[in-house]
């Protein structure tokens, strides 16, 4: 079977298995919210077992001596939508740092508010800021894993874009240390398009950015060192 085919399929499959998903979550809705961050780990090891066995796609995490069973913060590369995923297949009780327009998204965003996901506001500036801040402040307290795309929003392979402020602004405003995680998932995943290419999908966690630095360091230090390894995982 050829790429494209087997592409289709999983496409096929994979939005099946989403609809009955999404419909078989709506009595989590009432549930403890334990329920339903279950109920998309396995929603992610479902979705990956698929992505492997139709396209021959698999996915490795990498650094994991880097990451702590409980409360951090993790500044990942943002290439497709499988990014969004796949990790919470492996970290305990993530909240996402997502648009608040998602949460319009009828299913998406009722369970992702359920979940505990952190919206944000981009057009809110300063407040929006605060806003993310707060939320940021309680989920860690939690014991969760807060997870940041610091470009916001999806990046071609080999390509840099713009880090906004609202990772800097947790970092700094939380003094604790950040965990960079690379990726090549675009290589495989397309941000647009139907194409799975075979081959591995790799997360790498890299070595935490301590707490205390400024913010402009930090930043120069956060983008270099995601966009050195992510580089990196795409000649591999």
């Amino acid at each position: 079977m050829t790429v494209a085919l087997r592409s289709a399929a999983f496409v096929a499959l994979f939005y099946l298995w989403w609809t009955v998903l999404a419909l078989g979550m709506l009595p989590l809705l009432i549930l403890p919210r334990a329920a339903m961050r279950a109920a998309m780990r396995l929603q992610a090891k479902i979705s990956m077992a698929l992505l492997r066995l139709v396209c021959g796609v698999r996915v490795e995490f990498r650094g994991l001596e880097h990451l702590s069973a409980g409360a951090v913060l993790i500044a990942a590369k943002h290439q497709c939508m499988f990014d969004t995923i796949a990790p919470m297949s492996l970290l305990a009780d993530s909240a996402f740092v997502m648009r608040d327009s998602l949460l319009r998204i009828p299913f998406y965003g009722w369970y992702a508010l359920k979940a505990g996901m952190i919206p944000v506001d981009r057009q809110g500036k300063a407040s929006a800021l605060r806003a993310l801040l707060a939320r940021a402040r309680a989920a860690l307290a939690a014991g969760r894993q807060v997870v940041i795309f610091p470009e916001g929003t999806r990046v071609a392979p080999g390509a840099t874009g713009v880090y906004k402020p609202g990772v800097a602004a947790i970092y700094r405003g939380l003094e604790v240390p950040c965990l960079p995680m690379a990726t090549n998932s675009g290589a495989h995943w397309p941000a647009h398009g139907l194409i799975r290419q075979p081959g591995v999908i790799v997360y790498e966690f890299l070595e935490p950015i301590p707490a205390g630095l400024d913010r402009k360091r930090f930043m120069a230090v956060l983008e270099e060192r995601i966009e050195t390894a992510s580089t990196a995982l795409l000649a591999t």
